[in-house]
């Protein structure tokens, strides 16, 4: 009974062992049919996409010529824009501001009073300094007729002493007949002798009056310095503008105490013309000077040298500017000098402490190669373009560019004139690769110099 138990289970269990395996094997034909068919899909796609790659011919590229013509290289600095003439109205006499005379940030011409200080002080100054002129010349009409009283008593004193001289004369003869008594004698020598002495008194005291005149001369010129100071003090109490030009906003309001160190109450600046300072850098100033052997080609050539200003806005200003001066001096610090251009500037637009771009053509790079930008490719600090060949294959190139003019690139190395590079699609292309070329036109917006 057990042994047919036995049995029996063994019988089961081989036919699910077989029921399995078949199972297996139905899977892995399954999927044996799934692979092939996939793989039949695939192949029967890229025979697809290859005869349609085929079908539709060489990819299609924006090709232009290399250009050879003579090239104005352009440099550019950052200006900035300061008056012609900047001219700081301060005060030179203390007082308050009684009243302002102009608006601020208008024309104001040469001799206009801008500002007015309280000028009450300086007119009692003036009157002062007058009263003195007076007295002074009073004394000097003083010292006058003391000289002339001087000059009168050495007129009598001149007239007693011929007198007394006379008497001498006459009693010598008689003195020697003794007709008179010696004490005549002595009288009349002692007379004259006096009216020597008072001669000579007199002169003094003409000489006296004379010195007096001197001093009473230069009391008078004194006062009239005086008066003079007072005088152009008071007229200092109008603060003009030495400058036709624009007024700047007042530094200093009404009621305000002033003085000369006070600051500057305003500041006029000429406009037109404007300079615009720059800065170039050492080796460009060196390269510009080399080219010229003497100096008069030099001047010559700083003369013809037209500025352009590029506003903040983008915008070129119309009217090109002219070189001015370069500094005396290298900036030790940073290594550039300072140069400054005239611009036109008649309706005023240009004013003081603006920024702007100076750009000007400083040299001609004679037989140049130029290519649009976009067709050189940078890789790993090389410079490659695509050339599309006389049968139209790609060949890719090695160039060394220098400057940029506009949207173009100065190709000085790897390149010929007349030679087709591809400027649109160069991502597209491989070597070797044939490609259909068609003109190349630039963006409307990439216009440039």
């Amino acid at each position: 009974m057990s042994q047919n138990v036995g049995h029996k289970h063994h019988i089961q269990s081989a036919v699910a062992y077989t029921g399995e395996a078949n199972l297996r094997l139905m899977v892995v034909k399954w999927a044996t049919v799934v692979v092939i068919a996939a793989t039949l899909i695939a192949s029967a796609g890229c025979s697809k996409s290859s005869n349609a790659a085929a079908a539709a011919g060489p990819p299609e590229v924006e090709v232009i010529s290399v250009v050879q013509k003579d090239v104005p290289i352009y440099s550019e600095w950052i200006g900035t824009l300061d008056g012609m003439v900047n001219a700081d109205i301060k005060a030179q006499v203390s007082g308050y501001l009684l009243k302002q005379n102009y608006v601020e940030g208008s024309f104001v011409k040469k001799g206009q009073v801008l500002f007015e200080i309280d000028p009450r002080p300086l007119e009692a100054v003036v009157e002062q300094s007058r009263g003195q002129l007076a007295q002074a010349t009073g004394q000097v009409a003083q010292a006058q007729a003391q000289l002339a009283q001087a000059e009168a008593q050495v007129s009598v004193a001149e007239a007693n002493q011929v007198r007394t001289q006379l008497d001498v004369d006459r009693y010598v003869p008689l003195m020697k007949q003794q007709a008179i008594t010696q004490q005549d004698m002595d009288n009349a020598t002692q007379n004259n002798l006096a009216s020597k002495a008072q001669v000579q008194s007199a002169k003094a005291q003409v000489a006296t009056a004379h010195a007096q005149i001197q001093a009473a001369n230069a009391a008078v010129q004194a006062a009239k310095a005086a008066l003079s100071t007072a005088q152009l003090n008071l007229g200092f109490t109008l603060l003009t503008s030495p400058i036709d030009g624009i007024a700047g906003q007042a530094q200093q309001q009404v009621g305000a105490l002033v003085n000369p160190t006070s600051g500057p109450v305003t500041t006029v600046s000429t406009l037109d013309p404007i300079k615009v300072y720059f800065t170039v850098s050492e080796q460009e100033y060196l390269d510009f000077h080399r080219r010229y052997s003497t100096p008069a080609t030099l001047d010559a050539e700083r003369k013809q040298l037209r500025l352009e200003l590029i506003l903040s806005d983008g915008t070129v200003y119309p009217q090109n500017g002219s070189f001015y001066f370069a500094d005396r001096q290298v900036n030790q610090g940073t290594g550039a000098i300072r140069v400054a251009g005239l611009f036109p500037n008649p309706a005023s637009l240009l004013r003081p402490g603006q920024y702007g771009r100076i750009r000007t053509s400083t040299r001609t790079k004679q037989g140049a190669l130029l290519i649009p930008q976009r067709a050189v490719t940078e890789m790993q600090g090389n410079y490659q373009v695509a050339v599309v060949d006389s049968e139209n294959k790609i060949g890719i190139r090695n160039v060394k560019p220098s400057d940029r003019v506009g949207t173009q690139w100065i190709i000085d190395e790897g390149l010929k004139p007349g030679e087709r590079v591809v400027a649109e699609g160069v991502q597209k292309v491989r070597p070797g690769m044939p490609v259909k070329p068609k003109p190349y036109t630039a963006p409307a917006e990439t216009a440039g110099k």
